[in-house]
């Protein structure tokens, strides 16, 4: 059989290297001849997680060919998001918990979809339904990746089924306290000192069409604000270089309190009126907007983006 690569999104965050390592140990009992790989390198959250279950990191790639024509997706399935030669690709499986947009293949395919807060939660279902049992590092990985997705279960988008499979999976990777692991592994991807500009803007970020807008949101998680309004003019210059030699006609970060689930929207670009609209809120002086408890790119972003740049649909 044909090895098929398994990966996330670009920029991938703890889910979507959790969510390929754990479907391609899925698939393989399956007969299929599976590697996780990555879409970029791990980011201190993930690289935690990593050391904490002895899981060494997928390697990281930017093609599949001529290594394989064949790739399962998680976390994702939006083109802008996935490898570089995806369109030359046959796609056999897609996990997501995301929106399907931009997506379509010329063969039949495995696609689960569900309106979980993590991917990671997803798999745990496949790998009940297939009776398969996960191996403890991996639970560890999917845990990790729910606490992530959901902020510790307090995010919006958090389901019930979110909380189940954290329980369950929380017991097989032989932690007791998940509450207080999820505060270190929270905190552990939050050291915006250590990185730069550049990084920031770039470490969780996704690029989305909406309204025939090109559009780019990034995500930082902090545990206080002020570490990134400290820099917020360089930032600011990094998005704009950014969005320039990039074509995206809106740059939005946002800055996401771990510990409050509070956050600040930064943005650049055009139109802002319409960020204005999508929220029921201002921008103040230095283009940043105050969003107490949004704390979900997913089910509190892009969302009213879309709605005030698709109005029609």
């Amino acid at each position: 059989m044909t090895k098929e690569l398994v990966f996330g999104h670009q920029n991938p965050d703890t889910d979507a290297i959790a969510a390929a390592v754990a479907l391609a140990y899925l698939e393989k009992q399956d007969g299929y001849e599976t590697e996780a790989v990555a879409l970029g390198p791990v980011n201190p959250e993930t690289q935690f997680v990593l050391d904490y279950f002895g899981v060494q990191a997928p390697r990281v790639v930017d093609h599949a060919q001529p290594e394989t024509d064949r790739v399962m997706l998680v976390d994702h399935n939006e083109p802008q998001q996935s490898i570089s030669d995806i369109a030359e690709l046959t796609v056999t499986h897609v996990v997501d918990h995301h929106r399907i947009s931009g997506f379509n293949t010329a063969q039949p395919l495995y696609y689960r979809a569900a309106p979980y807060g993590c991917c990671s939660t997803i798999i745990t279902q496949m790998y009940s339904e297939e009776g398969v049992t996960i191996p403890k590092e991996i639970a560890g990985l999917m845990m990790s990746a729910i606490i992530s997705d959901t902020l510790l279960l307090k995010s919006p988008t958090t389901t019930d089924v979110d909380w189940d499979a954290l329980q369950a999976l929380a017991e097989i990777a032989g932690v007791d306290n998940y509450e207080d692991y999820g505060i270190q592994m929270l905190k552990a991807g939050t050291n915006v000192a250590a990185k730069s500009d550049q990084e920031l803007i770039d470490s969780d970020a996704k690029s989305f069409v909406l309204g025939g807008k090109n559009v780019r949101i990034d995500q930082i998680n902090v545990v206080d604000l002020a570490d990134v309004n400290e820099r917020l003019a360089e930032i600011k210059t990094a998005m704009k270089t950014e969005a320039d030699a990039e074509n995206y006609d809106l740059f939005l970060v946002l800055v996401t309190n771990v510990l409050t689930s509070n956050s600040e929207l930064i943005v650049v670009g055009e139109p802002k009126d319409v960020v204005a609209a999508a929220f029921g809120n201002q921008f103040d002086e230095n283009d940043v907007m105050q969003l107490p408890g949004v704390v979900s790119r997913k089910k509190q972003v892009v969302p009213p983006l879309t709605e005030q740049l698709e109005p029609t649909k």
